[in-house]
């Protein structure tokens, strides 16, 4: 009898494994369908998705310190009157705040008329120098009385009415509210002296604390939006105005700066805000956070290869953005990979095979390539 050479016919497992040999830094390995549903398996296709990132913190009202001003004197003296009495009152720009007795100032509106005569007696006189000498005494009382912040009304009402005012009344020089007034009727004052504070509050400043781990995504100019327990449901727009150099030691946060409108006065300062920072990163190819299994070493996915079979693959990862990875390699749009029973797929025995497979080779590759 003749003896026919018998060859083994190929299985299903080993023609699999011909048709993708797993990489270096992958490994297959088989989950029948009716196990995938028994455990829960879900899928979900790769692919790109607008992405924007959202920085949620909290923020502190403040006053916008470019909108204080302060209310000195120039000249010494002793106030006489006080028209705005109390913290917090309201005050607009030109409005009068007090009046202030100084003998200096009197003298030197008594001067400006005498100088003002001299000129009118000796403009047509023959001497050219006693006319230019009128002229320049009265503009050097004149900028002297400017100096000291009488305006150039006050001037022309003392040209016009030729009397000497007893005192000098000091106005806002803005709109806003007093929020530090130490004038006092009868009080002795000096330059150095500050006797009112006043702030517009048409504008506040938000202060914020930024973690370590998004301090790249913040620039100048960008919008913020915020909100206060006092006004639920109501959205402020701001913008960042800026950015601190250093870093805070204790908290690991820098802070920021943003400049929100209040026209109704509705941001009070102190008060606390939740503010968010919307930072569009466009168009990306994105991965569901429930697909990817951070082992510390390394992240992995598991791709569904069809018919049954699962592929573990390394990822690279980018932004976090709500649900979402950002994947920067290791997968193509289209790929399906598993986003439930991830931790269910690994346990069972043959995964653990073809992880530990597939890490063995990933470090032979690794030496193979040095």
């Amino acid at each position: 009898m003749d003896l026919v050479p018998v060859r083994e016919q190929p299985t299903e497992t080993a023609a699999v494994e011909s048709e993708a040999k797993p990489s270096p830094s992958a490994a297959l390995f088989t989950v029948s369908p009716e196990r995938q549903q028994l455990i829960g398996v879900q899928f979900t296709e790769v692919d790109y998705r607008a992405m924007e990132k959202v920085i949620r913190t909290v923020g502190r009202v403040d006053l916008d310190e470019t909108r204080i001003a302060h209310v000195n004197t120039k000249i010494e003296g002793w106030i006489d009157r006080v028209f705005v009495n109390y913290t917090e009152q309201r005050v607009e720009r030109g409005d009068p705040l007090f009046t202030i007795y100084s003998p200096e100032l009197v003298a030197t509106q008594r001067e400006y008329l005498l100088a003002l005569k001299a000129r009118h007696r000796l403009g047509d006189h023959a001497l050219p120098q006693a006319a230019a000498g009128a002229i320049s005494l009265l503009e050097a009382t004149r900028e002297r009385l400017r100096l000291w912040d009488i305006t150039d009304e006050q001037i022309a009402e003392l040209e016009r009415t030729g009397r000497v005012k007893r005192t000098l009344t000091i106005y806002s020089p803005v709109s806003g509210y007093v929020v530090e007034k130490n004038a006092f009727p009868h009080m002795r004052v000096t330059p150095d002296m500050r006797l009112y504070t006043i702030a517009d509050y048409g504008r506040v400043w938000v202060h914020a604390d930024i973690y370590e781990d998004e301090i790249a995504f913040v620039k100048l100019g960008q919008r913020a939006e915020m909100t206060v327990a006092s006004y639920p449901g109501e959205a402020f727009e701001g913008v960042v105005t800026y950015i601190w150099p250093h870093m805070e030691e204790e908290t690991r946060t820098l802070k920021i700066r943003m400049e929100f409108a209040n026209p109704d006065l509705k941001l009070k300062p102190e008060m606390y805000a939740d503010v968010k920072l919307r930072i569009p990163l466009g168009r990306k190819l994105a991965v569901p956070k429930s697909a990817v299994l951070r082992t510390g070493e390394r992240d992995i996915v598991f791709v569904d290869r069809g018919r049954g079979r699962m592929e573990i693959r390394a990822v690279r990862l980018g932004h976090e953005v709500d649900e979402y990875y950002e994947v920067q390699d290791g997968l193509k749009p289209g790929e399906r990979v598993v986003t439930a029973a991830n931790f269910l797929i690994s346990a069972e025995s043959q995964v653990q095979g073809a992880i530990a497979t597939w890490q063995a080779s990933s470090s032979q590759g690794g030496e193979h390539r040095d």
